[in-house]
């Protein structure tokens, strides 16, 4: 059983309100009584992409187990390889695999420089379909990115959501070890297809979205800025069945 957290959109940015947050977050996974097979972050994991920000989060985020981060649309690829990954600044999509016994993790950039919404580049489709080439039929693999590749039924998060994903879906459909995508942005934690696999969304740890029907009007509060943060655990089983189970962390 393969048993790994997740979670998304820490927004880093100083204040002592998002690192409180992100640090209850982390204490709650580094005292778990049991070695986890990773702990992703799908993204955003600064606010404005500064240097400062990337030194914050790389001591906020410490983990005892397998840490795997990607970046969001709040986020500044040079930076973020220089802060986070110990790499000269470029601004290529960051895209990296973490590869152990029991599974394949294939880290996509989905962010567009400068913009809100995102898109997977033709670069990063190619390097995908060769990690997926490389890997064992018997081996499972997660594809992570940053933002949800379909709509989710919150207009404001479906107008930046992540376009083309006609060309993901292309690649990754008929791979019957793609064991789920993953991907955070929206704040709130879903679940729903993407290509015939599993697609889970994880909840924001700096806030959480409201969602339409939770608003009595347009004036009502967007973001809800005092629920816990949460995180997703995920479990692959020996059948091959990925089940999540969302947590919130007081």
């Amino acid at each position: 059983m393969i048993v790994f957290a997740h979670l998304s959109d820490t927004h880093l940015d100083g204040s002592r309100r998002a690192a409180k947050r992100t640090r209850a977050t982390m204490e709650h996974l580094n005292t778990l009584p049991f070695d986890l097979d990773a702990v992703l972050v799908t993204g955003d994991i600064v606010d404005r992409g500064l240097p400062a920000e990337y030194d914050e989060a790389r001591a906020v985020l410490a983990s005892r187990h397998p840490l795997l981060i990607l970046p969001g649309n709040h986020d500044v690829r040079g930076p973020f390889r220089k802060g986070l990954l110990d790499e000269p600044a470029d601004d290529a999509p960051i895209n990296r695999v973490h590869r152990t016994e029991r599974a394949v993790y294939a880290l996509c950039d989905s962010s567009i420089p400068g913009r809100d919404d995102g898109l997977i580049a033709d670069e990063t489709l190619t390097w995908l379909t060769g990690v997926l080439d490389e890997t064992p039929s018997s081996v499972p693999v997660f594809v992570a990115f940053h933002h949800p590749p379909v709509e989710l039924g919150i207009p404001t998060i479906d107008a930046i959501r992540q376009f083309g994903a006609e060309r993901l879906a292309a690649v990754v459909a008929d791979r019957p070890n793609v064991a789920g995508l993953l991907c955070g942005h929206a704040h709130t934690p879903a679940a729903t297809t993407f290509a015939g696999k599993p697609l889970i969304v994880a909840p924001g740890v700096v806030s959480t979205v409201n969602l339409p029907w939770e608003r009595a009007d347009e004036d009502a509060p967007f973001v809800d800025v005092d629920i816990p943060p949460a995180l997703a655990f995920h479990i692959l089983d020996d059948a091959g069945r990925l089940t999540t189970h969302f947590r919130t962390v007081v």
